[in-house]
């Protein structure tokens, strides 16, 4: 059987493609570097990162974007000898009205090569995708925003043909789907099987109301007819499973004649009477990765055992691929590149943030921008994974001012995080304190609790431990005996649900990793010796 979800963590959004016997997804990183994110298998059941493919900011420039911004939906396909992969770059995303948004197509002839330069394809609406039709032509499909008032948003979905040899979109744009009555109907995915057109869409927004649609026409153009039995995949119906949120998703055929369908999905905690989420729970992981198997009927997918997500799944008729898999990711900076865990936001890694060279062994960040702000971080980070889990580091920092501050932190997105870090206070000297941001609002937990770092200790050892609805900080001074900070976090203020309450942005995921500020404008670095990442055996279903 295969296990859901198959990628933990904020990994959402998943766009699936077979070569010959090789199956690869990619995922959306929206602000987080590097864009995209592509995972491989042979077996669709055991998954490994091979390739985040923009890299650069000439391919993605997300300096300034909002929470939530930058990469949505990407669509991954194959043909002709080579990747195509289309993504968009969102530059407005809380906006009642707008939804100002840039397409691209890069391509390259292997999964992990360099990718090219990105050909602009469109502003329209976010979630394109790229079909490769049967008589070669090509056709961009995406949905449409409306920014009129007394419209819906969701105008529908738009096809236009693409020319690779003319490097644009040509002919005229047409609307092929206005939708069902789930309504903000989004990401669409065209394929052509059994001489119909099938298009694959997303519907009911991307909280606990989401859901797959299937509709199909003999001509690409329509009209397209929806599946007997919409939606094709849900969790509204069934608030008590384990994987809520079922929705947007990619179809393929296996080389051993299967269907499966990889599918958006979240796992909830579950917390009774809450004034502030729905009673379905939170999801601090963000929305991850499902996959599910199909069978056909009367012209028509359907996924086995009913059109709702199950935990586990059968396995293909495939050779398991054996991976070396741990719980726990120890990363010591022996490398000149940082380890693809781990992700800065907006900006890539640069000397204008960090380096693995200036101090062999260690990761130093150069102190920059707070994190509230949208431009110049200095932040290398991973996903939770899990809801039980320590991360762990080694800091060595002289700060000589309170607007200097480095650290670890629990961070959602730049109105929403936490961090245990090392400053300086000028009647204490060097400390080790505790700041929260809740809504933007930014508190000091243990206020006139600071503690104060010995004058010989030049290294701080700093953890944090996430045990389900809560996490805590602890600090040592020789990485043996630990003090446990006595204040509590709630995990909730580190979900999509809890952001979604003023919108905004609310489509990412908790990250935990190292960060360094400095407010004076000297950019004073810290050094962190290693980063541990360990998860224990308690775990969410």
């Amino acid at each position: 059987m295969i296990r859901n979800p198959i990628l933990k963590g904020f990994n959402p959004d998943p766009s699936i493609c077979r070569v010959d016997k090789d199956y690869y997804i990619a995922v959306s990183t929206f602000e987080w570097f590097p864009g995209v994110r592509i995972y491989h298998s042979t077996d669709l059941k055991h998954w490994q990162l091979v390739s985040t493919p923009l890299n650069r900011i000439s391919q993605l420039n997300m300096l300034g974007n909002p929470d939530s911004g930058g990469v949505w939906a990407p669509d991954l396909s194959y043909c002709n000898g080579q990747f195509w992969l289309i993504y968009s770059d969102v530059k407005v995303v809380d906006g009642n009205s707008w939804k100002d948004v840039a397409n691209y197509l890069v391509t390259c002839e292997t999964i992990d090569g360099t990718w090219s330069e990105p050909i602009h394809l469109n502003n329209s609406g976010f979630d394109p995708s790229l079909f490769h039709d049967d008589d070669g032509k090509k056709y961009l499909v995406n949905m449409v925003w409306d920014y009129r008032a007394s419209h819906h948003r969701f105008y529908g979905i738009v096809m236009q043909e693409y020319s690779h040899e003319k490097r644009r979109l040509t002919g005229k744009p047409e609307i092929i789907f206005k939708g069902t009555n789930l309504k903000l109907t989004e990401a669409p995915h065209l394929y052509r099987w059994n001489g119909y057109y099938y298009l694959l869409t997303a519907e009911g927004g991307t909280q606990y109301e989401h859901a797959a649609t299937l509709a199909r026409s003999k001509s690409i153009h329509g009209p397209y007819e929806v599946h007997p039995d919409n939606p094709l995949i849900s969790s509204w119906s069934h608030p008590h499973i384990d994987l809520q949120k079922a929705g947007h998703g990619s179809i393929v055929h296996t080389h051993t004649d299967e269907w499966y369908f990889v599918h958006l999905t979240a796992r909830p905690v579950r917390r009774e009477n809450s004034s502030l989420l729905p009673d379905r729970g939170y999801c601090p992981l963000g929305r991850e990765t499902a996959i599910q198997k199909l069978y056909w009927q009367n012209g028509w997918p359907y996924v086995e055992g009913g059109n709702f997500p199950k935990v586990d799944v059968p396995s293909p008729k495939m050779p398991e691929q054996t991976i070396n898999s741990t719980p726990v990711q120890l990363y010591d900076f022996n490398e000149v590149c940082l380890n693809s865990d781990l992700q800065t936001l907006r900006i890539p890694f640069t000397n204008q943030i960090g380096s693995l060279e200036d101090r062999p062994g260690y990761l130093r960040l150069f102190g920059r921008e707070s994190l509230k702000s949208l431009f110049y971080n200095a932040l290398v980070a991973r996903r939770w994974e899990s809801l039980f889990f320590e991360a762990t580091t080694c800091i060595e920092y002289q700060p000589d001012c309170f607007l200097q501050f480095a650290g670890l932190t629990n961070y959602y997105n730049s109105n929403n995080w936490s961090s245990l870090h090392v400053t300086f206070d000028e009647e204490k000297g060097k400390i080790i304190d505790i700041l929260l941001s809740v809504d933007g609002q930014v508190t000091s937990p243990i206020k006139g609790q600071e503690i104060v770092v010995p004058p010989e200790s030049d290294r701080v050892y700093l953890k944090a431990a996430v045990s389900g609805e809560v996490y805590w900080y602890a600090y040592s001074f020789d990485g043996k005996i630990w003090q446990k900070i006595a204040y509590l976090f709630d995990s909730l203020i580190l979900s999509d649900d809890f952001v979604a309450k003023n919108y905004g942005g609310f489509f990412t995921g908790a990250f935990t990793g190292m960060f360094c500020v400095d407010l004076t404008g000297r950019r004073l670095e810290a050094d962190f010796d290693f980063f541990e990442y360990k998860e224990k055996e308690e775990n969410i279903k």
